[in-house]
């Protein structure tokens, strides 16, 4: 098949377009720099210029393709807000390319928020939930009514030795700050994935997803935040604190919210339904640990 891929050199889509590639489908990428299409070039596909601003780019790869795969998203979580509804607008537009031709469109999004236990692929929360913006999955599930096949994939901590999600995040507050903090407990959770298990899960949706469906792209369903912290302050050789919730804006400014959040999640319906299993050995801990051993070695 002919996959329009966007968001092919970021972080998770880099390790996609390989797996597609080696199964045999043709790649056609969405690249904005001269330096992403090179990139997309050097890995096997096809380069379509363009960016999740521009509506003709957006359209035109949907419109080429077999089946479309957004992993795009500006992970800037400062300016949270303004990427969601850049998100949700590229959303609209390759939906609407793909009305009535009954083509796949798989979609990247978040975790749900659900209290007292873990979120399963079941859960479908409202636009807005608990205040957070991104509706990517809600956005995508309406075009279903218009002749699209939608399959969302659900997103946690995504890891390897380069970088940890949030937990990277914390480890340069923490690096500037001179100690390594979590809010009241820290028994709040962060659930994680290898990025290499998470391309995996795309090609076997873009293969065998049914329509309507939530993946859980996790591999560890909650790290507690405490734990991180932890290996960081050993990491960096700096102090660990618990800072209280009315201090934690204080602390760690526009990290405050993720800093305190409890998402646990489990993939069990995924791993039942598509037989998808999380391969590689190191945890979140374990490439947080990895990556200030890595930084130090480079000096």
């Amino acid at each position: 098949m002919r996959i329009f891929l966007t968001g092919a050199t970021g972080f998770v889509g880099s390790a996609i377009l390989p797996e597609l590639h080696s199964a045999g489908h043709q790649v056609l990428a969405l690249a904005r720099s001269e330096h992403s299409a090179n990139a997309v070039i050097s890995a096997g596909a096809k380069i379509l210029r363009g960016d999740l601003r521009d509506p003709a780019s957006l359209r035109k790869g949907a419109e080429e393709a077999d089946a479309v795969i957004h992993a795009a998203f500006d992970h800037d979580f400062s300016r949270f807000a303004e990427s969601c509804e850049m998100d949700r607008q590229a959303i609209e537009i390759l939906g609407t390319a793909l009305e009535g031709t009954g083509k796949k469109l798989i979609v990247t999004s978040g975790l749900p928020v659900i209290e007292d236990r873990a979120a399963t692929e079941r859960d479908a929360p409202p636009a807005g939930a608990h205040g957070i913006p991104r509706v990517s999955e809600q956005t995508a599930m309406a075009f279903r009514e218009n002749g699209v096949d939608v399959s969302v994939i659900r997103m946690p901590q995504v890891h390897d030795r380069e970088r940890q999600g949030f937990a990277s995040y914390l480890m340069s507050h923490a690096r500037e700050a001179g100690v390594s903090a979590y809010v009241g407990t820290g028994e709040n959770r962060w659930p994680a994935v290898h990025r290499l298990d998470a391309a995996r899960l795309y090609k076997i949706v873009l293969d065998r997803g049914l329509s309507g469906s939530y993946y859980h792209a996790v591999a560890e369903e909650g790290v507690p935040v405490r734990e991180v912290a932890e290996v960081i302050g050993t990491a960096l050789d700096v102090p660990v604190k618990s800072v209280s919730v009315d201090a934690a804006p204080a602390h760690f400014g526009w990290l405050a919210r993720i800093a305190q959040m409890d998402v646990p999640a489990s993939s069990a319906l995924t791993r039942i339904e598509l037989d998808w299993k999380p391969v590689e050995r190191d945890g979140l801990l374990v490439n947080v640990r990895k990556a200030r051993q890595d930084a130090v070695l480079a000096r």
